[in-house]
């Protein structure tokens, strides 16, 4: 039988019979309401139940002669394998649709975002997957990931911007892990795609890299660039108040007047607020009173708002003020951190000589070793103060050689007669 025809196919009228498609078997085209339209139809007894069954392939000439022959073929090697062709489509239409990464990555955004107390970690979360993935990944369905398509993402930032890098990695495995449950891929490429990247350096050199300022500097860049300064110049109050504590930056941007005693010249900062969630006292020296006194007045509750908007300062204050004055470092070519001063006070510490216990629990260090962990029922907070007076009387250059020799001596005496 010859092969139907378009020519024959555009005269098809509503009354006429259908007409055989010749070259596929069952494949009928049947007349439509109007001149030249008409519906694909495939009829076929089905393997799976042995009744007879139709199958629709869309409209002519919607559906070209060609197109219908292809679907209807396809539906005649599934009836080969013995599978009923009607019941493999609705298997197919029952699966939810496979959404792109981007898709998946913004539904669970949006998923996670009212969880979130601080809002900015929403949008870092969501920003950094825009930035580093979604160039690459973007478009791809779930199902089609592959470890080896994760590694490529990674690679170029893996060993040069390793926070990030393991930043990235936890994002996209928290999507992946999203459309695994969902039924959207049939597992997670993340947990495997550490066997085609390098080893990263560990996190105690990473740190340890971090560009810090030599400490015999300190003191000339505080008089250089921290003592000539107006009043309600937050940021410069904030940096070294930020030194001479040697707080991370986060603990002191959020601060609080509810967190200051001034009386007794302590700053508790609250376990929810620290890296550790553990609370954490901080001996206030002479010269970081005077700088919290400077800044009473200025807000109900933080004590070094922004003097702008009067909100939390962001990072990028203190990055771009070292920037502005090229805060020089240890390491060549790159500016000194607000977090390196906490390496340059440790780095003090160890070449004064005092305890390694009290220059960790001055930077409110977690204790690895469970043993050791479970004998430190105190936070020396005395023996501490007089540590940060002695820092503080070195970075702001006060005091006389024999004042800060004493102090180095007297807290030194007293931190190794407590261990």
């Amino acid at each position: 039988m010859a092969t139907l025809s378009d020519a024959k196919a555009r005269n098809l009228k509503p009354d006429e019979a259908a007409l055989p498609h010749g070259g596929v078997t069952g494949l009928t085209l049947h007349p439509s309401s109007a001149k030249g339209h008409g519906k694909w139809v495939l009829r076929f007894v089905s393997p799976v139940t042995g009744k007879r069954r139709n199958a629709g392939l869309g409209t002519y000439p919607e559906v070209s002669i060609a197109e219908a022959a292809k679907r209807a073929t396809a539906m005649r090697e599934l009836l080969v394998l013995g599978k009923d062709p009607l019941e493999e489509k609705t298997k197919v239409d029952d699966q939810p649709s496979i959404p792109t990464f981007k898709e998946a990555a913004q539904t669970l955004h949006a998923d996670l975002l009212p969880g979130w107390k601080n809002p900015k970690h929403g949008h870092q979360w969501i920003n950094t997957l825009t930035e580093y993935v979604f160039p690459k990944l973007g478009e791809r369905f779930l199902n089609e990931i592959q470890p080896g398509d994760v590694a490529e993402v990674l690679k170029p930032i893996w060993l040069t911007k390793a926070e990030t890098a393991s930043r990235v990695k936890q994002r996209i495995h928290a999507v992946m892990a999203w459309g695994w449950a969902h039924g959207h891929c049939q597992s997670n490429p993340v947990d495997v795609v550490g066997h085609l990247l390098p080893q990263q350096p560990g996190k105690a050199i990473r740190t340890k890299h971090q560009p810090s300022m030599p400490w015999k500097d300190i003191p000339a860049f505080a008089t250089t660039h921290l003592k000539p300064r107006d009043r309600y110049d937050v940021t410069r109050a904030m940096l070294e108040f930020l030194i001479l504590t040697a707080c991370r930056s986060g603990e002191a941007r959020g601060m609080v007047w509810s967190e200051v005693d001034l009386k007794n010249a302590v700053w508790t900062i609250p376990p929810e607020r620290m890296k550790a969630k553990l609370p954490h006292r901080v001996p206030l020296a002479p010269r970081a009173i005077e700088i919290l006194k400077n800044q009473q007045g200025r807000h109900d509750s933080l004590v070094f708002p922004s003097t702008r908007d009067e909100v939390e300062l962001s990072d990028m204050v203190l990055t771009s003020f070292l920037r502005r004055v090229k805060a020089h470092s240890d390491t060549p070519d790159r500016i000194a951190t607000a977090h390196g001063f906490r390496s340059s006070f440790r780095d003090w510490c160890s070449e004064k000589g005092y305890a390694r216990d009290l220059a960790e629990r001055a930077l409110a260090h977690t204790v690895q070793n469970k043993v050791e962990a479970a004998y430190h029922r105190t936070d020396l907070l005395e023996q501490r103060r007089e540590m940060m007076n002695a820092w503080a009387a070195f970075v702001t250059g006060e005091g006389s050689f024999a004042e800060l020799f004493a102090a180095d001596m007297k807290t030194i005496l007293a931190s190794r007669l407590s261990t």
